[in-house]
C-alpha cells in the first residue's frame, strides 16, 4: 500500500470512529476485504448495464425490452449461484476461521460439483425453449425475438457463471477478495469490449451482447480454475486458494453435502424469491407497452450498479462474522456486523443522492427520444432510493449468512417482495395509480426485506444458530 492511499484510509477511518460510524480497527480489514468486491461488484453489474445501453442504440425498444426479459432468466442463474455460495462462503470462513483447512477445501469440491448438478438442465432448458420462456411475458414479435436469441446464445455461461460465483465466495471466506476482483474486473472489460464489437462492428444486435458475455465468462472460468486447483498465478499478486479443490481422495463426502444444502436452501430460495418477483414485475411493466419494460429495466439496472457496495460489505459481513464465530468470538462478531451495517447505510444513502440529482442525463444514456427519458428518469431515482434498502438487507443478511442463518432472511424475502411489492404493482393495473405502482413496489421490494432482517440481527439468535457449524463441533450433531 503506497504511503498516500495509506493516509487516505487512515483519514477516512478516523471521521467515521469520530461519526460513530465503525471504530477505526474494524474499518481497515472490513475495507480491505470490501474495496477490491466493490470494484469486482462495479464492473459485473456494468456489464449489463452497458448490453442494455448498446443494445438500446443500436437496435431501440424492441431490443431492450427483449434484452430485460432475458435478463431475467439470467438473474435466476445468478440468484442460484450466489445462493448456493451462500453456503459455500458460511463453511469455507467458519472452517478456516477454526484452521480446519483440509475440510474447507472439502466443501469447496463438493460446492463444485452441485454447481453442475444445477446448471446442465438450466442451459439446456434456454437452449429448447427460449421462444416458449420469453413467450410467457407476453412479448410482442420483436421482442420476443430479441429475448430468445439472446437466451440461445448465452446458455453455455450458466456453467461458467454458476462455478465463478462458488470460486469467488471462496476466495472471499478466506480473506483474499484482490485475486477474485483481478479475474472478474477482467473478465467484465473484456465482456464490454467484446460486446461492444459484435454490436456495433458486426452488426449483430442482441446476440452479439449474449456471445459477449458467454466468452468473458468463460475466460473467467479458466483464470478462476487456475488458482482454484492450488497453482501460482506468478507474478500477478493474485494467489492460489489456499483450500484448493482437492484432486485426491474421495470426491462426494455426503455429510458435508447435507451441511451445504442446509444452509444453501434457504439462501436459494431466499435470493429466488428476489429473482422471481421481477418476472410479473415485468408482465406488469409489458401491459403498458415496451417503453415502460425498458424504463423499469434501466431503474433496476441503475439500482444493481449501486449495489454493488454489498458485493463488497455485504460478503466483508459474512467473512469477517464468520471467522470470528469460528474461532468463538461471539461478541467481536457481533460488533462488526453492527458496524458494517451502519457503513452501509451511510454509503447508499450518499450514492442515493446524487443518481437522484443526475437521474435525467443518466436515463438519455439508455433511451434517447426526450419522451421516453421522461418515463425513464423517475424509474432511475426511484431505483436509487430503494438501494439504500439494499444496503441495510445486504449488510444484515451478510452477518446472518456468516453465521449460518438462511432461513429467516429467506422468510424476508417472501414477505417483502410478494407480499408487498408485486400487489403494490398489481394495483398500477385496476386503479388509477397506474404505473405508480411500479415505483411503490421498488421501494418495498428492498425496505421490508431490509428492516426484517435488520430487526433479526439485532435479536441476537444467529450466534446461536452459528454453533451447529462451528469445526469444533461434531458435523453429524444438531
Amino acid at each position: 500500500m503506497t504511503d498516500r492511499r495509506t493516509a487516505a484510509v487512515e483519514f477516512v477511518a478516523s471521521a467515521l470512529e469520530r461519526a460513530g460510524i465503525i471504530d477505526a480497527e474494524r474499518f481497515r480489514p472490513t475495507m480491505e476485504l470490501a474495496w477490491p468486491r466493490i470494484v469486482t461488484g462495479v464492473a459485473i453489474m456494468s456489464k449489463q448495464t452497458a448490453d442494455l445501453a448498446m443494445v438500446g442504440i443500436a437496435v431501440g425498444t424492441a431490443g431492450t425490452a427483449g434484452l430485460a426479459f432475458a435478463l431475467a432468466y439470467w438473474e435466476i442463474v445468478t440468484m442460484l449461484g450466489l445462493g448456493l455460495a451462500g453456503g459455500t462462503i458460511s463453511l469455507v470462513s467458519q472452517n478456516y476461521g477454526g484452521e480446519e483447512t483440509e475440510r474447507a477445501s472439502v466443501v469447496v469440491t463438493q460446492s463444485v460439483l452441485l454447481a453442475v448438478v444445477i446448471a446442465v438442465p438450466m442451459a439446456a432448458l434456454f437452449l429448447a425453449f427460449s421462444d416458449q420462456l420469453i413467450g410467457l411475458f407476453g412479448a410482442g414479435p420483436e421482442s420476443l425475438a430479441h429475448g430468445s436469441t439472446y437466451l440461445v446464445f448465452v446458455a453455455p455461461a450458466v456453467l461458467f457463471e454458476l462455478l465463478n460465483l462458488i470460486a469467488s465466495r471462496t476466495y472471499t471466506g478466506v480473506g483474499d477478495t484482490f485475486t477474485e476482483m483481478m479475474a472478474r474486473a477482467g473478465g467484465a472489460v473484456l465482456n464490454i469490449l467484446l460486446s461492444a464489437l459484435l454490436i456495433f462492428g458486426f452488426g449483430m444486435g442482441v446476440a452479439g451482447a449474449a456471445i459477449g458475455t458467454t466468452l468473458s465468462t468463460g475466460f473467467v472460468t479458466v483464470v478462476l480454475a487456475w488458482g482454484m486447483v492450488g497453482r501460482s498465478y506468478g507474478r500477478l499478486g493474485m494467489e492460489p486458494s489456499p483450500v484448493p479443490i482437492g484432486r485426491g481422495g474421495a470426491w462426494l463426502e455426503p455429510t458435508v453435502i447435507r451441511q451445504l444444502i442446509e444452509i444453501s436452501t434457504p439462501e436459494i430460495g431466499r435470493r429466488l424469491a428476489q429473482g422471481i418477483v421481477v418476472f410479473p414485475l415485468l408482465w406488469i411493466a409489458a401491459s403498458f407497452g415496451p417503453v415502460i419494460v425498458t424504463a423499469l429495466e434501466v431503474g433496476r439496472r441503475v439500482r444493481s450498479l449501486i449495489n454493488s457496495v454489498n458485493w463488497g460489505l455485504s460478503l466483508a459481513s459474512s467473512s469477517l462474522v464468520g471467522q470470528h464465530l469460528g474461532a468463538n468470538e461471539e461478541e467481536e462478531a457481533g460488533a462488526y456486523g453492527a458496524a458494517i451495517i451502519r457503513l452501509s447505510t451511510v454509503l447508499y444513502a450518499g450514492i442515493a443522492v446524487l443518481v437522484v440529482l443526475l437521474a435525467e442525463p443518466i436515463a438519455s444514456l439508455f433511451v434517447s427520444d426526450s419522451a421516453e427519458v421522461a418515463r425513464a428518469a423517475p424509474f432511475v431515482a426511484i431505483g436509487a432510493v430503494s438501494a439504500i434498502g439494499f444496503g441495510l438487507d445486504g449488510a444484515a443478511t451478510g452477518v446472518l449468512l456468516g453465521a449460518g442463518d438462511t432461513r429467516w432472511p429467506f422468510v424476508a424475502a417472501l414477505v417483502g417482495r410478494y407480499a408487498f411489492a408485486l400487489p403494490a404493482a398489481a394495483l398500477g393495473l385496476v386503479t388509477p395509480l397506474g404505473v405508480a405502482g411500479l415505483y411503490l413496489a421498488l421501494l418495498l421490494e428492498t425496505y421490508v426485506p431490509g428492516g426484517i432482517n435488520y430487526w433479526l440481527f439485532r435479536r441476537g439468535r444467529w450466534k446461536v444458530v452459528s454453533r451447529r457449524y462451528r469445526p469444533d463441533v461434531d458435523p453429524g450433531s444438531g
